[in-house]
Parts: C-alpha cells; structure tokens; sequence
C-alpha cells in the first residue's frame, strides 16, 4: 500500500504503524550477573563491610579516630561511585523506555483504558503499602526500643542530605494553578532538579505526539532514543562490575561512623520495616491468586531473578530490561502491556519505598516522644503517596524523599540521621518489592486491558519484526520495512 505518504496533515496514524525494538533485548549483560550470583556477592560485601567498620569503629577501635574516618571516607568511593553513575543515568533511560513503550502500544484505545487503570492502580497500592507500614510501626512500635539518646548523640556524625519541603496545605482555589504547573514549562530543567514527576508527564505527551505522527518524521526521534537506552544500559554494564565492592565500602564506612552498638538497636527497626514489606509482598500474591489466577510459588519461581538482580542494584530502573523480559516471557504479559506499564512502574509505582517511608516516619516520632494521632497519619499517606510518585528509581532516594514526609507532620529532618547507617539493608529491600509490584501490576492489566491481538499473534509479530530487524540493520520499524 502506498496510501501510507499520502495521507493528509489531518489524518492521523494508529500504533501498528511503526516498531520500536523492545528494551527486553539489552538484557544479555544483565542476566549475566544473575548467572554469576551478583546478589550472593552483594551479600557478602554487606557482611564484609560491617565486619571492617566494627574493626576500624569505635566499637573495637584498632586504628584512631582520624585515621578511621580516613580509611572509611576512602573505602566508601566506589560505593559513591556506584551511586553516581546510576542516578546519572536514570532520567534518561526512564525517558526514552517511556516514549518509546508509548509507541509499542496497540492503539490509542488500548492507550486510554490501561493508561488510566494502571495509575489508579499504582496510587491505590502505594496508598495500601503506606498503610501497611503504619499499622505494622503502631503495633510493633520500634522507636520504643532503642536508646535514643545514644543514637541522637551520633547524629553529628551521621551523613545528612535533605531538601526541606513546605507543609502548608493546598487551597482548593489554587488546585487549577497546581494541576497546570505539573506540565514543565522548561523540560531540562525538570530533568537537571529530577522532578520525575515532570519529565514523566513530559516523556507521555512527546510519546503520544510521535505516535500520532507519520512513521517516517517519527522514525528518527525514537532510532535516537533507541541508541540513548544503549548508552544508559552500556552505564549500568560499567556500575555494576562495583556492585559489591560498592555495598562493602558504605556499609565498611558507616557501620565505623555509628559503631555496633548503635547499629544493634536499630535491630527492631529494620526487622519492622522488613516484616511490613513481607506484608505486602504477601498482598501482592493475594493479587496474583485470586485475580491473575495464577499459582503464587509459580509466580515467585518466575520473578526470582530480577528480584534478586533488583536486590543487588537498588534501581528498579537498571533492571528494567530483565523486568519486560521476565513478565512476557515467564508471566505471559502481551509486549503492548509490559513495555508500557513497567517503564512507567519504574517511575512512579514505589510502593517499597512508600511503605518505609511511613515506618521511619512513626519510628523517628516514637524516638523523638512526637504524638502522631489519626490525623498526623492520614497526612503520612497523602505525602507519602505524592512523594513517591515521580521520585527517581535511584539508589537511596527514599532518605532524601522521607524529609517531605517528616515534615509535613513536624519531625525533625534531621532524624534522618539516626537510620542512616541501616539504609542500605532497607534501601536493596524495598527496590525488590518495587521490581514485584511493577510485574504485578503488568499481569493484571494484561488481564483487565482489552487487545485486538492474544499473546502468541503479538509475540509472532515481534519475531517476525527481530527478523526484519536482522536483515535490515534497522532498530525503529515502519510500514514500508515490515513489508519488505
């Protein structure tokens, strides 16, 4: 058909028209390390770390002060290093997965239904975990347990990085303003202040104009985020040979911060914060079993690696590559479903990250002596919810995310201080439950979203785009190559 160049300026073109190749294909790196056991490396540099900051700490004390904070300062750089060289990258990755999951989408109808569904879902959820949390730090109430006053006295020791956030609430007459203002009017510097909130918004409605927009002047637009996506996976290649070493240096570094002792009474803490995240775990297998009807040791055996590949990174975004792969070719999600839901999972679905944000906020009120009532907690949820939609799939942002939430209901940020040392364990945790709750929710908008096509007609049109994309050299698809 040549009717295709002939169309007129008005006449719009559906998603058939054109092919972007999945990011599932840049996983070969990744499920590498997963084959040589990245996460029982990572696991042993934790111990590793502890075992050398208690040595150089003022717990044993075999070298001075000085000198520890020296040799922790330095064995900390790759782990700084490792941090940096994700969060580099983050933004652009999640930009260009969103566009061009946009234009892997069936049509714009698919494109409506399952754009709303799957953010409902994700703010119900988020709201769930945060409750969760809650309930479990009112029960078990880890603040209790502990010798504040021994861990306040290291927080001038304790690395702080916070950005203050305003608690004034939002007048009804200004939700107009706030709603426009969630649209950038200066995309770059969305990006350059991580306002992921922004560049997500912005990234769909780039995504949407180039699918409305002929094949051959949306073509180059997406061979160039396609060759961006290689770039920021060749950077995930290069952090993750530090991995390890990375976990070893911080833990090494903060455990000779803080010392043992102090470390040991935040024992009840981190056993909260993890029992909650089981909690949830637990509800997202609920999900599955009587909604996806699918069995849940079935569904854990198929998830098991990107799961422990997300333990190990701390980014749900480095391991989105294995997370599409896994939910087509071991959940079953139809491409149309996962390479949309789980680019935009990766942003703003962090329910891990929500869940922990509402435990340090009732643990540090608990050891501060701060009263939070009903109402204190209902505003945990609503902050907590908005601060994690759009906070970057980085490793450690839940710390900086938590000072909003802290000061909404009048805890000192500075608190954040005292749960430093215990991040990391947390911080690799919650990433594994967020990778979870962006496969769970790909299963079931798989099974709620309407297709034109069943799993095996769009997995045979993959395959038969791969083996154009393999004689032609070529990454983004149009209707003129899928004939040749």
């Amino acid at each position: 058909m040549k009717e295709d160049s002939k169309q007129t300026p008005q006449q719009t073109f559906s998603m058939d028209s054109i092919h972007p190749r999945s990011l599932k294909y840049l996983t070969s790196y990744l499920q590498s390390m997963v084959r040589g056991r990245l996460w029982l490396k990572v696991m042993i540099g934790m111990v590793l770390g502890i075992i050398t900051g208690v040595l150089i700490g003022p717990s044993v004390g075999l070298v001075e002060p000085a000198i520890a904070t020296l040799v922790g300062d330095w064995l900390a750089f790759p782990g700084k290093l490792f941090l940096a060289l994700i969060q580099m990258i983050v933004i652009p990755l999640i930009f260009a997965s969103i566009i061009r999951g946009l234009a892997a989408t069936e049509d714009l109808e698919q494109l409506r239904s399952m754009g709303f569904r799957v953010v409902m879902f994700f703010v119900a959820t988020t709201a769930l975990a945060i409750i969760i949390g809650l309930t479990v730090a009112s029960i078990i109430k880890p603040g209790t347990y502990i010798d504040s006053q021994l861990l306040q006295a290291n927080m001038s020791i304790a690395p702080v990085v916070v950005e203050q956030a305003s608690s004034q609430g939002i007048n009804i007459s200004e939700l107009p303003q706030k709603v426009v203002s969630l649209l950038p009017s200066n995309p770059l510097n969305s990006m350059v202040e991580s306002n992921m909130l922004q560049v997500v918004i912005f990234a769909m409605v780039v995504g949407v104009a180039l699918v409305m927009m002929a094949p051959a002047q949306a073509k180059p637009m997406l061979d160039l985020l396609g060759s961006l996506q290689e770039v920021c996976m060749t950077v995930v290649r290069w952090a993750m040979v530090l991995a390890p070493i990375a976990v070893f240096g911080l833990l090494a570094q903060l455990t000779a911060k803080l010392g043992m002792d102090a470390l040991l009474g935040m024992a009840v803490y981190v056993g909260t914060v993890l029992l909650a995240l089981l909690i949830l775990f637990i509800t997202y297998l609920i999900m599955i079993f009587f909604i996806a009807r699918e069995h849940p040791l079935s569904f854990i055996r198929s998830i098991r690696d990107v799961m422990l590949l997300a333990f190990s990174t701390s980014s749900s975004a480095a391991v989105m590559p294995l997370s599409i792969k896994t939910a087509e070719e071991k959940l079953h999600v139809r491409p149309s479903v996962s390479q949309f839901v789980i680019p935009l999972g990766a942003t703003i679905n962090m329910n891990g990250t929500a869940l922990y944000q509402g435990v340090a906020a009732l643990f540090l009120a608990q050891v501060f002596g701060i009263e939070i009532g009903l109402s204190g907690m209902v505003l945990i949820i609503l902050t907590s919810v908005g601060a994690s939609i759009g906070a970057p799939a980085t490793p450690g942002v839940g710390i900086v995310v938590l000072a909003m939430v802290l000061d909404s209901v009048g805890i000192p940020p500075a608190g954040i201080a005292l749960i430093m040392g215990v991040d990391r364990i947390l911080d690799m945790s919650r990433t594994a439950i967020n990778v979870t709750g962006d496969l769970v929710a790909a299963k079931l908008m798989d099974r709620w979203v309407g297709s034109k096509l069943t799993l095996k007609e769009e997995l045979k049109e993959e395959s038969l785009h791969e083996d154009i994309r393999e004689k032609t050299g070529l990454d983004v698809l149009t209707p003129e190559n899928v004939k040749v």
